[in-house]
This record gives structure tokens, sequence and C-alpha cells, in this order.
């Protein structure tokens, strides 16, 4: 059967010129326990058609627990779903999908071996006859679909051959042709520039006239207020209050989230700042990285600002040793360590925060002490035996310090919500008593409470006489959290300004290419 564009398609509430606001969905009185947790407690959602509506609250408020059960993917235990005006049982995420409930999750469900046309119709590829596919309407309907979502992509190339905001449009290209009217969208900004934001929002504007509901989940409460024109706010499994965004400030969704005023969301860097205890010279990848040089002085925080793609990462992992590099010296405390692998750098005292916690910084099958100890275990064993009790307790200890919340040590890590599993990271490189420790995106796609925690560890460990290496995309986050900022563009450093000198202009000037002196 052949495919009409989705955005083209006639909507029982339209009229001319513009989408009549109706009800769409209603989750009421949605409650879900697991094993010793309430996760939902009468939880009430309501979202209008053709409206973007902000689902808040802190990691472990229920938020995606609440739409797992809109998906199909957890049943509710009591509570009523009506969706389009009638009462629906959602037992899986197939029903949810023919209803007209469609998730793009922030790990995105794409097949990167197949094209974006295959990956368009991957459940539904159109028919000549029981036996052959419709190769010409697959390829034909799929580029009507993204065609309507005016972007440019070739619906013949792979995924695997697209950038991420490219393959975030094939998500909601495969909503469309699911003739979704409601579509949920996990932190959809997290990992994209500002300019890849603008395209974005410039598409959810563009289904949202056409009737299309979007629930929108984000940390990044300037963009909720730029966007959405409802929110939701979640507390601890419990719907806090649904208003107006037009009638809010942030200090009020914050209020709302965490259940009192942040007073200072950035801690007050006051610690003495010592000697050079780190110093790269000459970091070089041919094509990546040219000839990076900077230090880090005992108990200071140097933030590492650039633009998405110009090498920031790059040069961390080339440090760790994690990436090779053709050039390059790594001094720590005035003496010259040797990097080839990862190893070397551990044993040199660095540490490594990846920007990738789920895949890089967490055994996700394992639990918070194993995650903890990790980088440590030699610490614990004594005559060729590990001392469990040593272990247990300074796991136990770190858990306390830092605030994680979990139920146990044995806890998984994959059950804790992202900033605790943060806090295990972090955990884990400040008992291998790191000296340096480089921390890349260390509040992506955690909420505001979680961040300000976040931003008073890195404090602490700076006042220990650590030498802290911030990478973010953030560029209010550094400059709340940073002595000093290196800007990167297109593999090299442009320049460096100090706390008291930069302004979000002047480092803007230097990540878009201008330079300054170092």
């Amino acid at each position: 059967m052949r495919c009409i564009s989705p955005l083209n398609r006639n909507f029982r509430h339209r009229v001319i010129g513009e989408c009549q606001l109706s009800e769409i969905l209603k989750m009421r009185d949605i409650s879900k326990r697991f094993p010793g947790v309430l996760a939902l407690d009468n939880v009430s959602l309501s979202i209008e058609r053709g409206e973007v509506h902000a689902l808040l609250g802190e990691n472990g408020a229920g938020k995606s627990t609440l739409m797992k059960i809109l998906s199909g993917a957890y049943k509710k235990d009591a509570g009523e779903i009506i969706f389009d005006g009638q009462p629906v049982q959602i037992n899986s995420p197939r029903q949810a999908q023919e209803l007209g409930v469609s998730i793009i999750y922030q790990e995105l469900n794409l097949v990167p071996q197949l094209s974006v046309a295959e990956n368009i119709f991957l459940s539904s590829l159109p028919m000549k006859n029981p036996a052959c596919i419709d190769w010409k309407h697959v390829y034909s309907d799929a580029q009507t679909i993204i065609d309507s979502l005016e972007v440019d992509i070739n619906v013949r190339s792979r995924i695997s051959s697209l950038g991420i905001a490219q393959q975030q449009m094939v998500e909601i290209a495969k909503a469309l042709n699911h003739q979704a009217k409601v579509i949920v969208m996990d932190e959809p900004s997290a990992p994209l520039t500002d300019k890849e934001t603008a395209k974005l929002f410039k598409t959810i504007a563009k289904l949202k006239s056409e009737g299309v509901a979007v629930i929108y989940i984000s940390h990044r409460l300037e963009e909720t207020m730029q966007i959405a024109d409802r929110a939701t706010i979640m507390r601890d499994g419990k719907t806090i209050t649904t208003v107006n965004v037009s009638d809010i400030t942030i200090d009020d969704l914050i209020r709302g989230m965490v259940g009192h005023d942040l007073k200072e969301q950035f801690p007050k860097r006051d610690c003495p700042i010592g000697e050079v205890g780190f110093r790269v010279e000459g970091i070089s990848r041919e094509g990546i990285l040219n000839n990076i040089s900077f230090e880090a002085r005992k108990g200071e925080v140097v933030g590492i600002c650039g633009l998405v793609g110009t090498g920031r990462t790059e040069t961390a992992r080339a440090i760790f040793g994690i990436d090779p590099k053709d050039a390059g010296r790594v001094f720590i405390d005035g003496k010259e360590a040797v990097i080839r692998k990862p190893l070397d750098a551990i044993n040199a005292g660095i540490g490594f925060v990846t920007e990738d916690r789920k895949t890089e910084g967490l055994i996700l099958c394992r639990d918070c002490k194993e995650n903890i100890s990790i980088a440590a275990l030699r610490d614990f064993v004594r005559s060729g035996k590990l001392n469990l009790r040593r272990e247990q307790k300074s796991c136990q200890d770190y858990v306390e310090k830092m605030h994680i919340k979990t139920p146990s040590l044995r806890q998984k890590v994959v059950n804790l919500s992202g900033g605790n599993q943060q806090k295990i990271v972090l955990a884990k490189w400040l008992m291998s008593d790191a000296k340096v420790l480089f921390l890349d995106e260390p509040t992506r796609g955690i909420d505001i409470g979680a961040k300000v925690e976040v931003y008073n560890i890195i404090n602490e460990i700076a006042a220990a006489g650590k030498c802290v290496i911030v990478i973010s995309s953030e560029m209010t986050e550094l400059m709340g959290i940073c002595d000093r900022i290196v800007v990167m563009c297109r593999g090299a450093i442009t320049g460096e300004e100090r706390k008291g000198q930069f302004t979000q202009e002047s480092l803007m000037y230097l990540a878009t290419g201008g330079s300054a002196a170092v």
C-alpha cells in the first residue's frame, strides 16, 4: 500500500490555517510499583493535540517509567489511559505504535548498516506481492516524508554515514510513517550543536502546526522555555503541577523539580591554586590535533571550550592513551610520563571521566562496589588476596561522601539514575587517587539538582590539590566552575582566558576561529 506523507494528512480536529487544540492523550492516576519501590504514585498527564508539552523532573522522578508505560514497555498497576477520546490498554510497543505513539530515545533505535529508507519502513515494508518488496515505493515514499521535514537527506544513504542530527530526523520520519499523533522526544538536543538544535526546533514547530503533539523531555531548561507550550513537573514519582510555560520562570521550574530554591548553582571558587601539576606539549595527530599545549595548576579547574568536532574530546583521549598521537609529551609534577595506553595514564595518576559513561565509564551489569573500586583494586590486595572488607568500607565511604542514592553497594549501576551513575564514575577515579582528572561532558543528561552536586564535587576535588580539566558544550557551565578556559577551533588552541576576563562573546569569538595570545 502506498504511503501518504503524514504531514499532509487531515486531522479530525483541524481548522483552516491552524490546528485547533483538543486532548489527544490523558493518563489519569497512573501507579507503578517495582520491588521495594513505588515508582509512580497516582500520576496524571494531559496532552493536547498540536502542543509541545515538556515533562520535567530530576533523575528518578518517574518520567522514564511513565513514558515506558505509554510506550507499552511497562504495564501500569493502576490508572487509566485515554487516547484520542477512547480508553485504551497499551500492552506492547507494537500496540502503542498502532495507536499513534512513537518514542525517540536518547540512544537512537536505528540499524546503522541499512539505508535511511529501509529504517523508515523497517516494520512496514510495502509489498508488490507476498514475496516481493516494492522498493520503488520504499524510496519514493521515504523521500517524500524526509522532504516534508525540510531536511537534506538522501534516503539511499546508510545510517552509519549520517551525523547524529540527521539520524534524529530519520527517527522523526519513522514516527510520521507510523502515523504518529504523539511523539515523545527524550533529551533530543543533548548531542546536538546550537545550529542543529535550531533545526530540530524548526522541525518540531512544523510537527506542531500539523497537529502532532510532542512530549519533550530535557534537563536544559532554557530550551524548555523556548520550545514548550506547557510543562508538567514530576518529583518523587508524583505529579507536582502542570503550568503554561509563558507564565513561569526557570527558577519556578527548578523549585518545582527539586522542592526548594537553589541559592547558588555554581560553587564559589576560593581554594588556593598552587604550582603547575600537569602540562602537555605539542600533542598532535594528523588531520585531527595540531600542536596542543596547555597546563593546569594544583587546585585549578581548567575548561576546554569549543564547538562540537573541534578536537576537545580527541585531545583528552590522546593524552589518556585511548587514541594514538603522532607527537606530544605529557608531564606530571614536572616529570615526563610516557603514555601509550590507558593503563600507563592510570599508573601516572591520570583519571578520565568519558563523555559516554554508559559504554566507556561503567560496567552496567555489575554492582556499585565493583564499579567504584575497579581502578583501585591493587590498593586492597595483600599477599595476593583481595581484602573484601576494606574494599566494602572504602566504597561505602564514597557512597556516603558523594550522596550516591542506591539501596546498597550490591545494586547494579544500570538501575541507578543518570546523576548517580555519574557520581559512581567520579568515585571510581577519586578512589584511584588520580592527581589529574579529565571530565568530558560531566553533567550531560543529568538533572539540575544532580548538576549542582557534581559542580560541588568538582570544587572539592580541586580544593584537595588535584588538577581538574573539564570539557563541556555548555559555555555557561564552564564559566561558572572554571578558573581558566582554553578554547579550541579546528583541532588547535586559539586562545585562553581567565575568570574575570571571559564572556560568552569572547569565548565564542575564539571558538569560531578568532585568535588571541595564549
